[in-house]
Formats: C-alpha cells, structure tokens, sequence
C-alpha cells in the first residue's frame, strides 16, 4: 500500500496544489465513496482492500498503479491493458440531456442533470480527443444523451475530424432531428451513424420513449441511405415488447442497406431490467432462421461487437450484440469519455478516473495520460455476469454514453 500512494504521490507531483492536498485529505480518512451521479470520484481496489477514494465532486484525482501491471506494461502504450487488449476507439458523451425518454435507458422520474460547469467543455472534449488520438486512439463515436442536441455539434464533429491520425469519426443518435442536421454533418466530414429503434409501430415508438417521433426517425435513416451512408438501426430486443417485430426488422433490410443490430436488454441503473425480458441471441436467431433458413453469418472484425448476419440477396444486414449471453470483453477495444469528463474502461463497470478535474487541476499533458494509462491498467478481463450486473450500482445508461 505504501508503494502505491508513493506512486500517486510521484504522479501528481506536478499538479496544482489544491489538487494534491485534497488528494491527501482523502488518503488520511481512508473513506470509500461509491458511485455517485457526478461520476467523478473512483473506487479503487487493491486485493480485497479498499483505499481511500475522493468523495463525489472533489477535484481530487486517485491514480493508483498496480506495481505487477506498471512492471508489465511500463514500456507499452497507455491505452494497452494488462491483458494485451489495445484500445482504439473512444466513445465521448457530448451531453447529459436527451429529447427522448427511452425506459431501458432512463428512469421514468428523470435523472438529476448536472450543472454545466461540471460538464466538459466544447475546448476541453476536443483537448482530450486530440490526447486520445496522440496515445493511438483511431475511431471516435459521438454520443450522449443524445449528442444532437448541442448546438455545437456540426463544429465538434468538423474540429474533431481535423485530428492527424484519426480515421473515423461516427455519432450515436436517436434520429429525431437528422433531416436537418445530417447533410451539415456530413460536409463536416461524419464518416458513420448508428441510429436508435426499437419497434416499427408508432404507437409502441411512443410508448417505449415517452414521447412522438417515429415518422421522423424513419425519414432520418432513408436520408442517410440516400446520402450514401449504410446506418447501423441499434434496436434493444424485450420481451412482451417487441420481440414480434423480429421478423419485419430483418425484412427492413430486404431493400434498405442498413445494418439492424438487435442488442441484448442490460441493466443499468433506473431501468428496471428483469431477467424474464432478456432475449439471448440465440433464442433471437431461432426465429429468424424459423422464417428463413438460409439465414447466414458473416465474417466479422477482430474488435467487432457485433455477430454479423444476413438473408442471401437482402440489400442489408443484421447483427448480434450478446453482452449478455455471450460477452465479447476479451477484444474490447472500446473506452469511454463521460460528459463529465471520467474516463469508463468497461461499459458495466463502476469505477472512474476524473480526467475533467485532473485538466482543470493543471496536470500536464503527460500526466494526463500517464492518468490514463492507469485506469486502462486496471481494467478487468471480463465483466461480471448479468445477475451480478443486476445488483450493481452504475450510472444509467443516459449519463454513461451509448
């Protein structure tokens, strides 16, 4: 243990020294924070110990190396995990705030938003990313909330699209205001667009969000289609919901090039997930291959998520992501970047690293990826399974990212 905070110590020696006095205030008292809606402490394990952490909305940043890891990986990249996994993509959240109210995504009483000076700024996101992509980060998604909403986000994506070496930069989105924003995104250099549905009937659209705007979704993904996209359609599958609707997505891409995406039911917190509503993916392949046999897979990626699959002669596609069922953890690529600024190794983990109060503590560059690298090294192999997953505290997927 003595190491460890020696090492803290060395790591943060530069930085301001409001910083690294409220750093000290917490090693002293030796109290453990769990995970509040400002995301902006960490939990840090050492064995089965717990060290101190830094309560929620202190600047304050715990850097903890685990001495094995750093001896491991001193001389590796700062995105490369103990277990050999290089991360290349970032996911960034760009906002908190959405114009849906999806179930599986937000509780229906709302969350409690954050001030927008706890939020990252517009220069502070395009810092981060540029350090991300200096590190070898090559593909960045754009998220939220729902990243549409900010005002700002043609710029963002043009600014961010200027980074040397990036290769690919892509949104997640809902769809609801595409008709206006896609073509300005497009000349702004979007090279790809995921777009969230999960059913095909209006009234279950309204239902499942809370609010109206399924015409607009659809007329969302023909435009990109005619702007030469190949949208990937993410519908989240539950049962007594919408697993009827199986069948008619996979006949959505008999004529449309979109990749539709069925996405195992997760829990976050709020959402009310219950193990009877998953449908696994192999209960999901089941039925499409009850009305189409010749259903088949198709090569995938080193670093894909999804199982892809297609009906022979179909314009489009159909994917699997099986978190659930079939976890993919050990070639996850994949970090994430919250509009709080924390930095999330893994989808369903509760542990974060403040890369927001580590920037505005005065850190140097260097120390903000050696602050990286840190809690890239702690990445666990895998996930916990789903009944754990169930039980345990994370942000809703809303404050998270998608």
């Amino acid at each position: 243990m003595r190491l460890l905070v020696k090492q803290t110590n060395l790591l943060l020696s530069k930085c301001s020294a409001a910083l690294r006095q409220q750093l000290s205030a917490a090693k002293s008292t030796g109290s453990v924070t769990k995970f509040a809606p400002t995301g902006v402490q960490l939990e840090i394990e050492n064995g089965n110990k717990l060290l101190g952490a830094v309560p929620a909305k202190s600047p304050a940043i715990e850097a903890l190396h685990d001495n094995d890891s750093v001896s491991r990986t001193h001389q590796s990249s700062p995105l490369t995990d103990t277990f050999g996994r290089h991360h290349t993509y970032l996911r960034i959240s760009l906002t908190e705030r959405c114009n849906l109210r999806c179930e599986y995504c937000m509780p229906a009483e709302g969350v409690t938003l954050q001030p927008k000076s706890q939020l990252l700024t517009t220069d502070e996101v395009l810092h981060l990313a540029r350090i991300f992509v200096e590190q070898g980060v090559r593909k960045i998604r754009l998220t939220g909330g729902e990243p549409t909403v900010r005002r700002d986000i043609v710029d963002i994506v043009a600014r961010i699209k200027e980074l040397p070496q990036l290769e690919h930069v892509g949104i997640t989105t809902n769809g609801l205001v595409l008709t206006r924003l896609l073509l300005p995104l497009q000349r702004a250099g979007l090279d790809s667009l995921n777009i969230s549905l999960d059913t095909l009937k209006v009234d279950r659209f309204e239902k499942i969000t809370r609010r109206k705007g399924w015409s607009r979704v659809i007329a969302g993904i023909d435009l990109a289609i005619q702007l030469g996209y190949r949208p990937k359609v993410n519908c989240v599958l539950m049962r007594n919901f919408n697993e009827d609707e199986i069948v008619d997505f996979v006949e959505l891409t008999r004529e449309r090039p979109v990749d539709v995406r069925f996405i195992e039911y997760m829990p976050f917190t709020g959402n009310k997930w219950q193990t009877e509503r998953l449908i696994s993916y192999q209960e999901t392949l089941q039925i499409i291959r009850a009305r189409w046999p010749e259903f088949q897979a198709l090569d995938n990626g080193p670093n894909d998520t999804s199982k892809a699959y297609a009906v022979p002669g179909y314009a489009g596609q159909v994917g699997f992501i099986t978190s659930m069922t079939e976890h993919f953890c050990g070639t996850c690529n994949r970090l994430r970047l919250t509009a709080d600024g924390n930095i999330k190794v893994c989808l369903f983990g509760n542990k974060e690293f403040s890369l927001r109060d580590a920037l505005r503590g005065n850190c140097t560059e260097q120390e903000l990826v050696e602050l990286i690298g840190a809690a890239v090294r702690r990445k666990k192999q895998k996930h916990a399974g789903m009944l754990n997953l169930s039980q345990m505290e994370n942000r809703p997927m809303i404050l998270i990212g998608g």
